[in-house]
């Protein structure tokens, strides 16, 4: 599939009863551009969809698919293209109630407020009011309750919105939206909290709306959803379209292949493992669960191998990772570090133990902006700065000059803030850091996300070199580069490890993994 703008076909998928939708598409985007410095973003895309159909949008981190919300619900403009809405261009970005009654996005973070009660949320700013000006409450709950009758949303309009649950709140951020007059709404990964009694009572009401004349854009990381919900979808990937096609004529094997291109194809290479079976396990985890998180999870990780940990959104990779350094703590099962036993939910405890680690998001959990990088890279390890808590500026700064040339990081000494400092190098910082207490397991979490090209093979050879001198590694991302390494992975897919795939991997055999589905069907 190397024409990146193919299409499977041009006519509209027909609908259940053999008929295709008539009229201008509901909304149709096409040469989209948006560039944010020198980052593209979208680079010509585009996107068609039907009056009645649930159209799947979906691509890798990074395809596009966010951007591409963002225009087409007026939040950013394009720097080039046109967005049409029944065939009528989009109005001006200043017009909210024009781009309300043309689309609304129902976010996978909810936009219901929790104080409020449903009847508060489903019209807020637009309640009734009395001749003297005063908020008719009776006559808002009035309205709110007609709303939710005619769209079947079976909710207590004087119930608290906080305490709803997840499935509750998309119900009425979805009556809100049609209240607007809006017979478009974006799905944002809809299902990502739900269970799946949950999900399929969604996929009920998603088919009752069609019915009624409403038309849905589908995101979502599971592709197998894509084939239970969708009549058709549409694939980015590095911020073009690569193909719109009627899902039924769409073989998941294409549909994994359009996404990840064509390194699908491209076995990864090997890497000459220094994994010591006579060496005490870096980790073992024991039936690990958390409630929502992750569930009934074993594994171990040998000194001197990577192991990744795969898995899309909502999959609990990140949770399970953040759980083995002590950000979390689980509600059953054990943690053993290099033959020790942290307290659970103890950073202080998992680094003790051995652990080193480098969190999700650098900015609030990997560093302090405005300290130097002399204090950040030393952070954890008080004790090799001086005696009874004082701390000596020349061991910090001869420690810290070490770290800088053994991670090179571009700045003219250890006292700059890593505030100063570019994305790449901060990460250096928090690797450094990571490294300081020669530990026995590192954990990364999204290791490379957010750093250029240069700085991201930097880092993963060093990832390499770590795991050389016997350190276990366990290594938690999406991102296929990230992984590659592994001596093995084990993929997570709805807070389970379902498979693990050993060397020899090609993409679209991971990533099919990640999503969920069999490419055997």
């Amino acid at each position: 599939m190397t024409d990146g703008e193919r299409e499977l076909s041009s006519a509209p998928a027909p609908a259940d009863d053999g008929r295709v939708p008539s009229g201008p598409p509901v909304v149709e985007a096409t040469g989209i551009v948006k560039r944010f410095g020198p980052t593209v973003a979208l680079n010509g895309a585009r996107i068609t969809v039907r009056p009645g159909e649930t159209h799947a949008l979906v691509g890798r981190n990074g395809a596009g698919k966010s951007t591409l919300v963002s225009v087409l619900t007026g939040l950013q403009a394009p720097d080039a293209g046109t967005v049409t809405f029944g065939g009528r261009p989009a109005p001006r970005l200043t017009d909210r109630d024009a781009w309300r009654q043309s689309v609304a996005c129902v976010y996978q973070k909810s936009t219901i407020i929790p104080t409020l009660t449903v009847a508060e949320n489903l019209f807020l700013n637009r309640h009734d009011r009395t001749p003297t000006r005063l908020i008719s409450w009776q006559g808002v709950r009035h309205r709110a309750q007609d709303l939710l009758s005619t769209w079947s949303v079976n909710v207590d309009p004087q119930t608290l919105a906080g305490d709803l649950t997840v499935e509750q709140r998309q119900f009425v951020e979805i009556a809100r939206a049609l209240s607007f007059g809006a017979r478009f709404i974006i799905l944002d990964e809809p299902t990502a909290q739900l269970d799946g009694a949950a999900i399929n009572r969604l996929f009920d009401r998603i088919r009752d709306l069609q019915q009624q004349g409403v038309t849905f854009l589908f995101i979502s990381h599971h592709l197998q959803e894509v084939y239970e919900i969708c009549d058709t979808v549409t694939v980015f990937r590095d911020a073009r379209h690569i193909v719109t096609a009627p899902v039924a004529d769409l073989p998941r094997t294409e549909l994994v292949a359009a996404m990840t291109g064509e390194a699908a194809a491209a076995l990864r290479e090997q890497r000459v493992s220094s994994l010591d079976s006579n060496v005490r396990a870096a980790l073992s985890v024991r039936s690990l669960s958390s409630d929502g998180a992750y569930r009934d999870v074993t594994f171990q990780v040998g000194a001197g191998e990577i192991v990744g940990l795969a898995g899309a959104a909502g999959s609990g990779r990140t949770e399970l990772a953040e759980t083995v350094v002590g950000l979390r703590a689980a509600d059953q099962g054990e943690v053993e570090i290099a033959g020790k036993r942290p307290r659970p939910g103890s950073v202080p405890g998992a680094l003790a133990a051995g652990a080193g680690f480098v969190p999700q998001d650098r900015h609030h959990q990997g560093f302090v902006p405005d300290m130097s990088i002399a204090d950040n890279a030393t952070l954890s390890v008080p004790r090799r700065l001086g005696r009874h808590g004082f701390i000596s500026g020349r061991r910090r700064d001869r420690l810290a000059d070490g770290m800088i040339e053994n991670l090179a990081i571009k700045t003219p000494g250890p006292e700059l803030p890593v505030s100063g400092l570019s994305g790449g190098n901060q990460q250096k910082v928090v690797m450094a850091r990571a490294l300081a207490d020669d530990p026995r397991l590192l954990v990364l979490i999204n290791p490379t996300a957010g750093v250029d090209v240069r700085s991201k093979e930097f880092l993963l050879g060093k990832v390499e070199e770590t795991a050389e001198t016997g350190t276990g590694v366990l290594i938690a991302s999406d991102e296929l580069d990230d992984l590659r390494m592994c001596d093995r992975i084990l993929v997570m897919f709805q807070g389970r490890v379902t498979t693990e795939i050993a060397r020899g991997w090609h993409d679209h055999d991971l990533v099919a993994a990640m999503e969920g589905v069999d490419l055997d069907v």
